[in-house]
């Protein structure tokens, strides 16, 4: 039987509420509470830093998922660790040295992974899946919320979970990008286990609702 993680991205959140905020979703059954990272230079959007991350972290008990947008990645990694970052992944792009970027992130206490981009081939897992503890498929381009679903990531997350299978290793699969209601289950076929919802939960009134609603559909897969 899959666990199936929903993880709200604060990226949608009310800023100046937010540490209401994500009391709030996790008290509407959130999983894990999604940390997206820009620095308008890997992606052009600039987000928050450590600090938002630190200010957070006493709100909440669930795991806090953090997606590095940066380039480069190596010198901003321990800070999010000591923030309290629980998982922290990145964008192959964006580090000369992967394997190095992966094992930083776990000498510092942390779950690590690779996030690939609607064009990024998978081929970078070949050497270091034994340094994965997430792979993030993103089925939109990176660098603003609120975008639309690209079906053919459907065809990456099924090739990303042939990939853990065959692998024997307890990976997550997540995706992130324009997931909602009417498409969650179609991703869960697909072989993702986490999903990010930005708008689609922090754009509605009742993040309760929402949330049970993608259970339904998570349910039926």
């Amino acid at each position: 039987m899959t666990t199936f993680r929903i993880a709200p991205s604060i990226l949608s959140a009310d800023f100046a509420r937010l540490g209401e905020e994500v009391r709030n979703v996790v008290a509407s059954g959130a999983d894990i509470i999604h940390f997206d990272v820009m620095d308008n230079h890997y992606v052009p959007n600039l987000t928050v830093g450590p600090l938002v991350c630190q200010a957070i972290r006493p709100h909440v008990q669930v795991p806090i998922d953090v997606h590095l947008m940066v380039k480069p990645v190596d010198r901003i990694i321990p800070d999010f660790a000591k923030a309290g970052a629980n998982i922290i992944t990145f964008h192959p792009e964006a580090s000369d040295h992967i394997d190095r970027s992966l094992q930083l992130i776990r000498d510092n206490g942390c779950k690590a992974g690779l996030v690939f981009n609607p064009a990024t081939p998978l081929s970078y897992l070949d050497h270091v899946m034994d340094k994965i503890d997430m792979i993030l498929i993103m089925s939109v381009n990176p660098g603003f919320g609120g975008q639309s679903f690209i079906p053919q990531a459907l065809k990456k997350i099924a090739e990303a979970r042939r990939r853990i299978d065959e692998s024997g290793r307890d990976i997550m699969l997540e995706v992130d990008g324009g997931i909602k209601i009417d498409n969650i289950k179609a991703a869960a076929e697909a072989g993702a286990d986490t999903f990010v919802a930005g708008s689609a939960i922090f754009g509605q009134p009742d993040y309760k609702a929402v949330i049970d609603a993608m259970r339904v559909q998570l349910a039926s897969v």
